[in-house]
């Protein structure tokens, strides 16, 4: 079982940045992801990285703004979050999945352990 525990939302105005962290055991994990969901909407990929190479992706509505990251000896992994917008206001959900498979990083439903989820409002 892998227990994930996010951390680090707020409310926050344009412009500004957060960094969301997201603990926990990853034996056995090969991809973490960040998704958000935002009211009235479907749960979105935001980012992803493999759990040991280190390989990135991210949806374009974030590139170049958002940066994941990963601590492995800490099991600690990261978002920073950088001239947000109000449009970036959702819950974010830390995400890990047993399937090495790079090609399903961006399906939510492939993911086997979900945070419960830490806020974040951008205020305009």
């Amino acid at each position: 079982q892998v227990l994930l525990v996010e951390s680090g939302g707020g409310l926050v105005q344009a412009g500004d940045s957060l960094r969301l962290s997201c603990a926990g055991r990853t034996n056995g994990i090969y991809i973490m992801g960040w998704f958000r969901q935002a009211p009235g909407k479907e749960r979105e990929f935001v980012a992803a990285m493999t759990w040991s190479a280190g390989t990135t992706d991210y949806a374009d509505s974030v590139k170049g703004r958002f940066t994941i990251s990963r601590d492995n000896p800490k099991n600690m992994l990261y978002l920073l979050l950088n001239s947000l917008k109000p449009e970036d206001t959702a819950v974010y959900y830390c995400a890990a999945a047993r399937n090495p498979n790079w090609g399903i990083r961006h399906v939510a439903a492939l993911y086997n352990y979900w945070g419960q989820g830490t806020q974040v409002t951008v205020s305009s």
